[in-house]
């Protein structure tokens, strides 16, 4: 998990204008846990040794491997800082080679649009486990069903189950979190209405 911070905010190490320009600019950090793979595609000789790679802009995290495994479990975070709430975020699943090119094991695409919007809301209002918005699959997202942006504990949170595309079969189930930082523009600015 710190790696992942510490990933998204490696500007932060560069001098000082470029760090106040990036912290003018970053709403917040985005936290995408990284559940599970569901019956992934093969592409060695009985398995897979798969890892996800997501991608927001010019950020690129990624998992761990997970040796000989087609329904693996990685249970681990990635954060992106988030400047473009509008810019989609791209997840890629590939198939570990030691004497080869990584083979492509499928990939999905999803915005964070209405996670945003409900983040902007005042929910404290709310009983805990409230459904603020739901999305339905469709040609135009990659869900595999219906996802749903919920206040839980005092938090935002939205599960998915992301189909793959361009593979014979697959998906790939996570969650994504929100994480305010201090001295940040936030999404709560009078500025961040425009979003």
């Amino acid at each position: 998990m710190y790696k992942s911070i510490r990933s998204s905010l490696s500007l932060c190490c560069h001098p000082s204008s470029a760090r106040h320009n990036l912290m003018d600019n970053l709403l917040g950090l985005l936290r995408i846990r990284v559940k599970r793979g569901i019956n992934l595609a093969v592409r060695d000789v009985l398995s897979s040794d798969p890892y996800v790679v997501v991608k927001m802009g010019k950020q690129r995290l990624k998992t761990r491997v997970m040796k000989k495994n087609t329904n693996p479990e990685w249970n681990e975070e990635l954060t992106l800082s988030v400047q473009e709430p509008l810019l989609p975020i791209k997840l890629t699943v590939y198939d570990h080679d030691t004497f080869s090119k990584d083979d492509k094991m499928g990939d999905a695409e999803f915005d964070i649009n209405p996670f945003v919007d409900a983040l902007k809301m005042n929910l404290d209002v709310y009983p805990n486990g409230t459904t603020i918005t739901r999305t339905q699959p469709c040609r135009q997202n990659c869900l595999a069903e219906e996802s749903c942006v919920v206040w839980e504990n005092g938090k935002v949170i939205q599960d998915m189950i992301l189909r793959l595309r361009n593979v014979e079969r697959g998906e790939v189930e996570i969650q994504l979190q929100w994480i305010d930082l201090p001295g940040t523009k936030g999404l709560y600015s009078p500025d961040s209405e425009s979003i």
